[in-house]
């Protein structure tokens, strides 16, 4: 410890305790000051010379293990640390001590001669508290290392310059109340950057500057207590304790610092609720709607948070019947709601004894009392003007359809719930309903029609009447109205048939074609239906019907077997009796349509033929279309097989010189190489294939002349004028060739015209070899085509002169 004033009387004492600790370490120090003299021991090295016995095994003494600085230096001359020596030093100055590492040369010099080592600044422990160095011993003269190198550490020695410190502050903390002394509230540390291995210089001891009685610190710790019993929040909330830490043990001389710790008392329930009065008054008009809150009633309690919830509870039966109380959100008020309608004529007041009570209890301060209290509180009713009162909440009334305008529907009553009595006037709200079919007599309540109602229309009719006060038009009761159309036998009965009643040809006597069903727009009330057949038509030869009771009928077939040849379409007309008061009739007429039936169906489903009948086809019609579907598909039959014999033949001239290739027209793309490569060029040089080519067509036109038409082949009696329509009719024969050339080739038409030597050489003028289908070769196309054969000589017959 630094003493103030007296510097220089450290270092002895310090320069004798650094000796005493190398010395009970058993090394061998050099001197620290004074003159260098060789001081020589066992440990010391052996002499170069050779003196001693080469077998003799020398201790090193060459060993610096540790010297002592102290920090905060702040004398005028370089502080001493230490010295080196040799035993190789014979004070000749031959001998130079080199000093390296951490601080040589800046902080630690080294007097080369003697050995002697200095700290040229002052140092400070808290930034680093030691330094390590190196020595040699060299030959001033040749560098010739006299000593090995040796490490060495320079501690520095600590000194009481550092004050405890606190966190950042100030600290917040918290206790409940009515706690036990020694209760613990908070810890409090604090830090000394001194060396707390050295001395007391760290060593902290705390103290309360302020808050006493009420708390304590413990010394070592910085634990602060209660100090004081029962201490009440609700007579004072918060403390600021103030703490003191001082090093040196809390010697005399010590430093210190100091910090500030607020400490709150929190809440507990050792307070009962009281209600401010005894006695309460609330004024509730009789006008109060039921189910809302009338008025709030409130317990004081000192205490918070959950400390003050309350719940409250009506005690007496009076009270609790009319009236309910719920607590708020708060959980601190009541709310007082009304469970009935008040009536000022019937009770003007009523009594509540309303009792509160804290939700969490504390059983340790159970004995402070009970945590409730009670009170009372009067309402009086007041009196007010009520709007007129129905006789009923709502009216069901009901009313013949067809009656004439003014006919009753029934009446309302209202009256005034006051003492006074005032008269009503009633009325339709429109306004709400917007239904101008009725009216109501102003003075009675009586509801009549405006006009005729119809039951099919609208069977129901809702309205609104309103009754207010002659005296005070400003009240007004609504009450709602529901007025029934009753219903009266005016509506024909009838058979809905949407869709047509199919026949089957294979129809047999007695078999029941459809039943239908019979619908009224009237009510089920004017009883079951009946069907007959109109008198006043001779007996139907095909039909007839069956009643089957149950408010449906049955047509049944009188002949077997229909057809549709004969006759498709049968109309029936049915009568249909409903059993109103009086009763009413309809005719319906059903309309049968005959088809041969699918058999293995569920329903009767007419054949395909059917539909293309119903669609205006004749026999003959549907044989020809038939007929043009066989032709079309033998057709394609022949195109295929051709096709496939083409591909088989190799052409005769495969040549690469070949010239004939196709003229491909560029301003088109078309479908590239892929088209090209796909269309077989032996084709146009093979002239047998060629030949197959004009065969094919050969065929075509004979199958078209076939079945009347005209070949596809120009005539060479064609007229000149007609020559441009054969050419586009050669296009266009061109176009649907799939076996010919890809469309991006080039075919041309044209015609050369008249006049020439030697004739036209274009094919178009070549007359196509005629030839007609021989019957003999439809033998083999099977038994359909001769079908097809018999049906076209049958229509020639029919047709022919």
């Amino acid at each position: 410890m630094r003493v103030p004033g007296s510097p220089a009387c450290l270092c002895p004492l310090l320069l004798l305790s650094v000796c005493l600790n190398r010395k009970s370490s058993g090394e061998r120090q050099p001197p620290l000051s004074g003159p260098s003299k060789s001081i020589r021991n066992q440990n010391q090295t052996a002499s170069q010379d050779g003196d001693k016995d080469a077998h003799h095994r020398p201790k090193r003494g060459w060993i610096w293990n540790q010297f002592f600085v102290l920090e905060e230096h702040i004398g005028p001359d370089p502080q001493y640390v230490g010295k080196l020596h040799s035993n190789s030093d014979k004070g000749d100055g031959s001998v130079q001590y080199l000093l390296s590492g951490e601080g040589a040369g800046t902080i630690f010099t080294i007097d080369d001669v003697t050995g002697d080592i200095h700290a040229t600044k002052s140092l400070d422990r808290e930034k680093k508290s030691h330094y390590v160095l190196h020595a040699r011993a060299v030959d001033r003269f040749t560098d010739r290392a006299l000593e090995p190198e040796s490490e060495f550490i320079i501690k520095v020695q600590d000194v009481n310059d550092n004050a405890p410190k606190f966190p950042s502050g100030p600290f917040t903390s918290s206790v409940p109340e009515m706690a036990d002394i020694g209760t613990s509230v908070f810890q409090i540390t604090a830090t000394d950057a001194d060396d707390p291995t050295y001395g007391n210089s760290a060593r902290i001891v705390y103290s309360l500057l302020q808050g006493q009685p009420y708390f304590s610190v413990d010394p070592k710790t910085g634990i602060i207590r209660t100090a004081l019993a029962n201490m009440d929040r609700e007579v004072r909330e918060l403390y600021s304790v103030i703490i003191q830490a001082k090093d040196m043990a809390g010697q005399v001389g010590g430093l210190s610092g100091s910090t500030t710790v607020n400490i709150t008392l929190t809440d507990v329930n050792d307070n009962p609720p009281k209600f401010p009065q005894k006695n309460y008054q609330l004024y509730v008009p009789e006008s109060a709607q039921v189910g809302k809150a009338v008025g709030k009633i409130k317990a004081d309690d000192e205490d918070l948070g959950v400390n003050t919830e309350m719940s409250y509870r009506i005690t007496n039966e009076e009270g609790a019947a009319m009236f309910s109380i719920t607590t708020d959100n708060d959980k601190r008020e009541g709310v007082i709601s009304l469970k009935k309608p008040l009536d000022y004529e019937k009770k003007r007041a009523y009594s509540l004894h309303i009792e509160g009570v804290n939700t969490h209890l504390d059983p340790r301060f159970s004995h402070l009392g009970p945590f409730k209290d009670t009170t009372t509180l009067k309402i009086i009713i007041g009196d007010v003007d009520e709007a007129p009162v129905f006789s009923m909440d709502y009216y069901i009334m009901d009313v013949y359809e067809n009656s004439p305008p003014g006919t009753e529907v029934g009446m309302v009553t209202a009256h005034d719930p006051d003492s006074t009595k005032s008269a009503v006037r009633y009325s339709i709200d429109h306004s709400a309903d917007g239904d101008s079919l009725f009216k109501i007599d102003a003075n009675t309540g009586l509801i009549k029609t405006r006009q005729s109602l119809d039951r099919e229309h609208e069977a129901w009719h809702n309205i609104t009447v309103m009754a207010s006060e002659v005296d005070n038009p400003s009240l007004v009761s609504y009450v709602p109205v529901t007025v029934q159309v009753l219903d009266v036998n005016d509506n024909t009965p009838y058979i809905a048939a949407d869709n047509d009643i199919i026949v089957c040809e294979s129809s047999k006597s007695g078999q029941v074609i459809q039943t239908v069903r019979a619908l009224d727009k009237d009510n089920f009330a004017n009883g079951r239906f009946s069907f007959t057949l109109p008198d006043h038509l001779p007996a139907n030869p095909n039909f007839t019907l069956k009643d089957n009771e149950d408010n449906s009928v049955s047509v049944l077939a009188v002949r077997r077997g229909f057809s549709q040849a004969e006759q498709e379409l049968y109309h029936l007309p049915v009568v249909v009796w409903d059993g109103g008061e009086p009763a009413l009739s309809g005719t319906s007429t059903l309309t049968l349509r005959v088809c041969p039936c699918q058999r293995g169906t569920r329903n009767r489903v007419c054949k395909a033929q059917a539909f293309f009948s119903s669609a205006g086809l004749s026999t003959g019609a549907l044989i020809a279309i038939l007929l043009c579907i066989l032709i079309l598909l033998a057709i394609v039959v022949l195109f295929v097989t051709l096709r496939s014999k083409k591909n088989k033949k190799e052409p005769l001239i495969i040549s690469e010189e070949d010239v004939r290739e196709n003229v491909v027209t560029y301003d088109d793309e078309g479908g590239g190489e892929e088209d090209t490569e796909a269309f077989d060029i032996a084709a146009l040089r093979n002239p047998a294939a060629a030949e197959e080519m004009r065969l094919r067509r050969d065929l075509q036109s004979q199958v078209w002349g076939a079945v009347g038409g005209e070949p596809l082949s120009p005539s060479t009696t064609l007229a000149q004028e007609h020559i441009h329509d054969v050419i586009k009719l050669k296009v266009v024969e061109a176009d649907r060739d799939t076996s010919g050339p890809p469309y991006d080739s080039l075919q041309t038409y044209a015609y050369e015209g008249r006049g020439s030597p030697t004739g036209s050489i274009s094919s178009l003028d070549l007359p196509g070899p005629q030839s007609e289908l021989d019957s003999a070769d439809l033998e083999d196309w099977g038994p359909e085509v001769h079908t097809l054969a018999r049906l076209f000589q049958e229509q020639g017959c029919e047709h022919a002169p």
